[in-house]
Formats: C-alpha cells, sequence, structure tokens
C-alpha cells in the first residue's frame, strides 16, 4: 500500500517477521504512557504521523490517548473509554434513548435482591473485562443469595447489575469510514443459553427485517459514543422490544470471527483501517454472497484430560477449514466458567448458514475428549483474573 509503517510492540510479544514491513521498530511497554507518549511526541516532531492504529483490545486506550495529544484523526480516548466500560457505554445509551436497559452499579446483597424483585431476572457482570468473564445470569429472587455469595467469594470488585436480555444473540462487524458506518457482516452466536459462546455463524440467520433494523441501530451506537473510523465490533440481543447491546468495541471481533468474515464475504477486516491512508479513491468494499462460515467451539467434562480421539478424521472432513485442540492427555478442564474454559474449536464452509451450523456441530461433536473425576480442581481465582484485566485494560487506572 505504500506506507512507511512505525510499530511499538511489547518485547515480548515481538515477532521479527514484523521488520521487513516496518520502516522502524520499538520494543516498549506501550501501555506506559508517560514513555509512550514521550516517544510518539518526538518520533511525530521529526516525521510526523498520519495515523495510528491498532488490531489489539490492549491498544485501544493508548491509541486514544495519542489521538488526543498529537491532535490526529481518529477515535480519541472519551471514545474508547466509553467502549471499554460497559456500564458508562449503557450509561450514555440510556441517556439518549438508545435501546434502554435498566442498570445500577452493583452495591450489596440488598440492593441486588431489589433490583431482581423488581425485574424478576438480572445479569452481572464486571464493568471491564472479555469472554464472559465474571458475568452471571441471575434468573429469580431465589438464586439472589447464592450468586451474591459467588460474587464475595471470587472478590469481584466493580460490577454492575442489569435487566436480563431475552431473545437472539448477534453482533454486527462494520467498518466506519469518512462518517458513514458501513455493515459488512452479522454474525449469529450460539450459547446454548448460557453466558458463554459455544458458536458463531456469517451470515447470521435473519430475515431482511431484522437486518434493516440490526444495521440502523448499530449505526445510531456508534454515532452516539462518537465513534468515526475504523473497525468496530457490536453485540446485540434482538429483544421484543427491538435490538438492545450487550457491549461494543472500537476493534474486530474475537473467536475467529474475522475468518468467518472474510470466508462469507471476501472481505478482510484486518487490512480494512490501513486504507484509512488511501488517498486514491477507495471505497469500503461491499460483501459478497460467497457462502457461510461457522465456528463450534469444543468443550468437555470438568476434570482429567484421558483421552482425545476423532481429530484427524474430523480435520479431513471437506468443509474444515480450521481444527484446533487445546488440550492433551492429563490436563485439566475447568467448569465453563468463561471463553478461555473451552477446549479448541471447529471452523468450516459451507454453502448456506443452516448448512454451515449443521457441519460444524456434527463435525465438532465427532472430536471426544474423554476426562476423568478429579476430587478438586483448582479455582481460577477470579478477582486475581480481573484485577489483571483492568490493569491490562486501562493503563491509566
Amino acid at each position: 500500500m505504500g506506507l512507511e509503517v512505525v510499530n511499538f510492540q511489547k518485547p515480548a510479544l515481538f515477532n521479527p517477521e514484523v521488520v521487513r514491513h516496518c520502516a522502524q521498530v520499538h520494543l516498549i511497554d506501550y501501555q506506559d504512557i508517560e514513555l509512550v507518549t514521550g516517544l510518539a511526541r518526538t518520533l511525530h516532531a521529526v516525521h510526523p504521523f498520519e495515523r495510528i492504529l491498532t488490531q489489539s483490545e490492549i491498544g485501544q486506550l493508548v491509541v486514544g490517548h495519542l489521538n488526543d495529544e498529537l491532535g490526529l484523526q481518529g477515535n480519541g480516548l472519551t471514545v474508547m473509554r466509553t467502549l471499554h466500560d460497559k456500564l458508562a457505554l449503557r450509561t450514555l445509551l440510556n441517556a439518549k434513548g438508545i435501546g434502554p436497559v435498566d442498570v445500577v452499579r452493583g452495591t450489596h446483597r440488598d440492593a441486588l435482591h431489589r433490583f431482581v424483585a423488581e425485574h424478576g431476572s438480572a445479569v452481572v457482570k464486571p464493568v471491564m473485562g472479555s469472554g464472559s468473564l465474571g458475568v452471571r445470569k441471575i434468573r429469580s429472587v431465589a438464586e439472589v443469595d447464592e450468586a451474591w455469595d459467588w460474587l464475595s467469594s471470587f472478590g469481584i470488585g466493580t460490577f454492575m447489575v442489569e435487566e436480563l436480555l431475552e431473545g437472539r444473540e448477534v453482533s454486527v462487524e462494520t467498518f466506519s469510514f469518512r462518517g458513514e458506518h458501513y455493515v459488512l457482516a452479522v454474525t449469529g452466536k450460539e450459547t446454548g443459553g448460557g453466558v458463554v459462546e459455544l458458536g458463531h455463524v456469517v451470515p447470521a440467520p435473519l430475515d431482511v427485517a431484522d437486518q434493516r433494523a440490526v444495521a440502523d441501530f448499530t449505526a445510531a451506537v456508534l454515532d452516539t459514543v462518537g465513534v468515526v473510523e475504523g473497525t468496530a465490533h457490536t453485540e446485540l440481543i434482538l429483544t421484543a422490544a427491538g435490538p438492545r447491546v450487550v457491549e461494543s468495541h472500537a476493534r474486530c471481533g474475537g473467536d475467529r470471527i474475522t475468518k468467518l468474515v472474510e470466508l462469507s464475504t471476501g472481505i478482510d477486516m484486518e487490512e480494512l483501517p490501513f486504507h484509512l491512508l488511501d488517498t486514491t479513491g477507495f471505497t469500503v468494499p461491499s460483501p459478497e454472497a460467497k457462502g457461510a462460515a461457522a465456528i463450534r467451539f469444543l468443550t468437555a467434562e470438568p476434570g482429567r484430560v484421558v483421552a482425545v480421539e476423532g481429530v484427524e478424521k474430523a480435520r479431513a472432513h471437506e468443509a474444515v477449514i480450521e481444527l484446533d485442540v487445546k488440550v492433551q492427555d492429563g490436563d485439566l478442564v475447568r467448569p465453563l466458567h468463561w471463553s478461555e474454559d473451552r477446549c479448541g474449536h471447529v471452523l468450516v464452509y459451507a454453502a448456506s448458514t443452516s448448512e454451515a451450523i449443521a457441519q460444524a456441530d456434527k463435525i465438532s461433536s465427532s472430536v471426544e475428549i474423554r476426562t476423568e473425576a478429579v476430587a478438586d480442581i483448582p479455582e481460577v481465582h477470579m478477582n486475581d483474573v480481573l484485577a489483571e484485566v483492568d490493569e491490562i485494560l486501562d493503563p491509566f487506572a
């Protein structure tokens, strides 16, 4: 593309292969705000930057900060912080009347009782985080005490309590360019009624009316937050009252969603941000109908793995694009509390959404991960993980 790239990367994550693509590589902890700001200012004074981009979650706030500091185009710190803080996002959308959802900051047991008694159910979640970490559904007042004890035992500090939204779950993959938000794909999600995502499919099985409602609502959300350019991943639930936001991010979706989008539309979402500098008349590509792609995550009963079978036969299936198993004999499988508890995935390509879902389900079911019961599986201490997430995601905290 003729771009001159200056790469900031953490030393532990450095890949020597990137050097041939870059004019400069600076190995620093780019979440050290004083350090990264000083370096960026110095380099900008000598050879001005035109854009600062990141594909990562942990780089979002840093990019917003540097955009503000250097006066560059792009999403600023206020936008990035709003998208990082789920309670801030919900509060903003409620104030603007964009898909209102009742919410309160979590405080004490009696307040949680009152909220569930008023609404009949609720969901509690940390204000920051990803992968369903620390998320818990409460479906009746009878479950409040046990849920509160769970929250207390893990030491989850700052959390929010909001209405439990019911309906079909999707995510909207968009690219914003010159003031317009373009929907590249809508991803269908499967959670099995829980909080951890078990599968995705692109395109989602939506009728024309729902597609239009989703597109219009997502554009309203991004406009309200102030997103001006780049990729975004907005998770929605299609309730009886219309679409409602779960969360939104100024980056591509995880869980290999970018691969599903590329297979089914021909669009490489990770390439698109670099076209923000294109002065040769770039236009956002229109999605092509190229079939469908689905991913199904592998799970197993909690315990110690004693056998993993069917992998090679499944991998040889003509529909399989990727098959990854993360566990082997002797590994511990934890209860399915968040995305990191999943055991791998199968990603397939097919002619239609229904066929892709069927193939992903069938092939993933053919991979057997057998476990034996273990008396005590060490729990991930969620307060430690959440504290680490807060520190990683918000270097300004």
